[in-house]
């Protein structure tokens, strides 16, 4: 019996273009109890990062792909397939990466591998959609002798960030930012700068502010007034906004805020003909508001949430939808009197008219900081197998 364990060092979350680096370490372990012990032995262990596509066969028609080379494979138990046994289609892989031959581990040893590899900057964005799924995975493989391969599959999330592809990074070294207390490899100096780089871009993007300002208003006047001082986010960040009904014309009972995304499948690709967008609520403001001057709200974006991205099937986008109940009637309240002498007390009305209307803004939700969205992730920074 051998022990794989991987551990990725930073954490499960990646930008693409980033250096993924994970300490895979294969042990033989010697149990107090065990009155024999033997050595063991691994013809092979292989690695590779890939990336499986899924898609509902009820929203998206895909063309037939070509499964033939994989049924092939899968009849061969020596041929490392990392992918294997998954659903839906591989649709982006790195080259596979040897960790060792004929490797022998007596009673208690463990040998430990590191395994680095880039990620690609052309893929999409790690995403779990109603439509479709983009899930990224590091498949180590290895076999025993005259036994079938076993495979420990790691799952990461990766972010993708536009404007990193572009980036040329300095060629003198002695004029790129570094930190002179650490020593660092050249892969891991050029991977540290490009986090650097996609959280500077980030920090620029999101904190630029302008007052944006948006009348409300349906059909028999004017509401009130919309306020809004950003409309691009990063994931993690709160949307803020402000309402001001003093100036309206019409009584504004309730609203509600959504904060969701739009998931929609390029025409090409869709099941049916002009069929419907799938929407996704993250979070969620209703406030009763007669009689109110002002109000806000504070909407956060989850960070394991997907920033909007766009490929040839699938587009996501986020956008903020305003639900608004207003009276049908001059007033929202009336007026009782006892007596001459008594005070005037007031008294919600027992029916009502009212009017609805909803209203759409979109807003551009960007990436964060991996390291920062690695605390929330589902997935785990160690995985095992015996095999």
């Amino acid at each position: 019996m051998i022990e794989v364990l991987a551990k990725l060092g930073r954490g499960p979350v990646f930008l693409a273009g980033e250096v993924l680096e994970c300490v895979i370490t294969f042990t033989n372990p010697l149990s107090a109890s065990s009155t024999s012990a033997s050595s063991e032995m691994l013809a092979w262990a292989s690695a590779q990062i890939h990336c499986q596509f899924h898609a509902s066969e009820n929203r998206v028609a895909l063309p037939p792909s070509d499964g033939s080379k994989h049924d092939v494979q899968a009849e061969n138990e020596t041929v490392f397939v990392p992918n294997r046994g998954e659903r839906g289609q591989c649709i982006l892989s790195t080259p596979p990466k040897i960790l060792f031959c004929d490797l022998r581990l007596d009673p208690g040893e463990s040998k430990s591998y590191s395994y680095c590899e880039t990620l690609p900057v052309d893929g999409p964005p790690s995403f779990r959609g109603q439509s479709v799924k983009y899930v990224y995975k590091l498949t180590i493989g290895c076999q025993r002798v005259n036994s079938p391969i076993k495979l420990l599959r790691v799952p990461f999330r990766v972010l993708v960030l536009h404007g990193l592809k572009d980036y040329q990074f300095p060629q003198d070294e002695a004029v790129a930012p570094s930190n002179p207390f650490l020593e660092e490899e050249e892969g891991l100096k050029k991977d540290s700068r490009l986090a650097d780089l996609a959280t500077e871009l980030l920090m620029v993007a999101t904190s630029r502010r302008s007052l944006h300002l948006y009348n409300i208003s349906n059909t028999r006047g004017k509401v009130g007034t919309f306020c809004i001082f950003k409309t691009v986010y990063k994931i993690g960040e709160d949307v803020i906004g402000t309402f001001s009904f003093s100036e309206g014309d019409i009584p504004c009972l309730q609203f509600s805020v959504s904060l969701q995304t739009e998931e929609s499948i390029q025409e090409e690709f869709q099941r049916r003909r002009g069929q419907p967008v799938s929407f996704t609520t993250h979070a969620r403001h209703q406030e009763s508001c007669l009689h109110t001057a002002q109000s806000s709200f504070s909407l956060p974006i989850p960070l394991s949430s997907t920033p909007g991205f766009t490929t040839n099937i699938v587009s996501l986008k986020w956008r903020l939808h305003f639900e608004f109940v207003t009276s049908g009637e001059s007033t929202g309240t009336c007026l009782i009197r006892g007596s001459q002498s008594e005070a005037v007390t007031w008294t919600g009305l027992e029916q009502m008219e009212v009017d609805t209307f909803s209203w759409d803004l979109p807003i551009k939700v960007l990436p964060t900081n991996p390291i920062l969205a690695s605390y929330v992730s589902q997935f785990s920074n160690t995985n095992s197998i015996t095999i």
